[in-house]
């Protein structure tokens, strides 16, 4: 055995040995703190506009995200797809507008069908999956100081990419994202794909072993978004 193989085989068995791993298990309950963190601002929401607003219909609406894994034993950890099923908002036509949100606590990892679909083949077990969803909320989010992601999103000429201001984590970004929009029978739906990067919003994706094993910044973004 050489050197090399020797020491990834080490590292491995320490992986292993402490749990440590992007999937890893959860562990023991920490003591709670003294006072519990004020949950932070989201941003503040555009003035309201005139007309009909539509809601979005949040039983078939979906926002999926794709996180792959990184470093050098990244063989030892599983890439992720998380989900949000449980979108709230409004889609005003005249304005142009759409505004809403989903809670981090209520995203799905890792749902069997939506890992065939981003192309994922081997399925985490269930402790590992409860392993990711601890690591991600408390570790990288902190879903309880920010509980929310709150999405604003306009219009402007048709055939051009939708201004989206979105904040994630306290923090605030606008991208231009392109997006398919079609209105049959008075139903919206806007479908399309984005890449951001974790750190563009104060996060810092989750590693062990000084980066060995590792979450990608980068993310695709996924979504299908349909009015009642």
């Amino acid at each position: 055995m050489t050197y090399q193989k020797a020491m990834i085989r080490a590292l491995a068995a320490l992986c292993v040995l402490f749990g440590l791993s992007a999937c890893s298990q959860l562990p023991p309950p920490a003591a709670p703190p003294a006072s519990a963190p004020a949950p932070a601002p989201i941003a503040a929401p555009l003035p309201a506009v005139a007309g009909p607003q539509l809601q979005i219909d949040s039983t078939r609406s979906l926002i999926v995200a794709t996180v792959r894994r990184g470093g050098v034993l990244a063989r030892l950890g599983h890439d992720h797809v998380v989900a949000s099923h449980a979108i709230s908002g409004t889609v005003a036509p005249q304005a142009n507008r759409a505004d809403f949100t989903f809670r981090l606590d209520e995203m799905k990892i890792d749902e069997a069908d939506l890992r065939r679909i981003a192309g994922l083949e081997k399925q985490p077990s269930a402790d590992a999956i409860e392993g990711t969803r601890h690591n991600m909320l408390t570790k990288v989010l902190d879903a309880d100081r920010y509980p929310l992601v709150q999405v604003q999103a306009e219009r402007g000429a048709p055939g051009q990419p939708l201004q989206v201001l979105i904040t994630l984590h306290g923090v605030t970004r606008t991208l231009a994202i392109p997006v398919d929009l079609r209105e049959e029978n008075g139903v919206i739906t806007a479908q399309g794909t984005v890449k951001l990067k974790q750190t563009d919003f104060g996060l810092t994706p989750f590693s062990v072993m000084a980066g060995a094993l590792a979450v990608q910044d980068e993310m695709e973004l996924r979504f299908d978004l349909r009015t009642r």
